[in-house]
């Protein structure tokens, strides 16, 4: 085999190679947002903690995944796509598990008395971005072939994130008019801003998407 074919062989492996790991850290993400909508619809402790340990593990497991693309990072210097935007969508995706973990852990430290359904349906919307995400993080191995599909999604979980906004805002003039409770109060309001926050964070990942597609289209 010649240099040449050794050496398109081999760009061909390091181009994939970064997709793969964005992809098993959207799997995460799917599976952390999973568990928390399973944790939002029990009310037994010993399940919340267990479903927290579980998204702890892929947090965890998250955290390997960035230090892993970082060092495969470093070694690559062709790329068709720009390093900078590649390690923005990996930290982006990095930062929402955690605060995906972050809600998990809330939740047993605050101890809600009740889960109200729009804590739920919160937890639903970030669950239908993780989904989303991983999907267009699959068709980013051909952006070319694949440009429109990828800024459909794009757009999705931004539109996502806007009926997000709109619950979380309902939900807090709901608890102001309907709970007594200050203590209860609390612990209802900072729940539903970090499961907005939540939202938040898979809205970024998709603005970097984004602005990777841009500088890709632009060079």
């Amino acid at each position: 085999m010649s240099f040449y074919k050794k050496f398109k062989m081999k760009l061909h492996r390091a181009k994939h190679d970064f997709f793969s790991i964005l992809a098993q850290q959207s799997d995460f993400i799917s599976k952390s947002t999973a568990l928390l909508v399973q944790m939002l619809d029990s009310s037994d402790e010993d399940d919340w903690k267990r479903f927290e340990r579980e998204i702890k593990s892929c947090e965890v497991q998250g955290d390997a995944l960035l230090t892993e693309f970082h060092e495969m990072l470093s070694g690559r210097w062709i790329l068709k796509v720009n390093k900078l935007d590649l390690q923005a969508v990996s930290m982006a995706m990095d930062d929402c598990i955690d605060v995906i973990k972050d809600t998990a852990k809330a939740i047993i430290i605050y101890h809600p008395e009740r889960i109200d359904q729009q804590l739920k349906d919160l937890a639903q919307i970030a669950r239908s971005q993780s989904e989303t995400i991983a999907a267009l993080v699959r068709q980013l191995t051909d952006i070319k072939k694949n440009l429109a599909s990828i800024s459909t999604s794009c757009e999705r979980v931004t539109e996502l994130e806007h009926t997000a906004d709109e619950a979380y805002e309902d939900y807090i003039g709901f608890i102001f008019r309907d709970v007594s409770d200050v203590r209860e109060l609390i612990k209802y309001k900072n729940l539903s801003e970090m499961l907005e926050n939540a939202t938040d964070a898979h809205k970024k990942i998709s603005d970097n998407v984004r602005k990777l597609l841009l500088n890709y289209l632009s060079e």
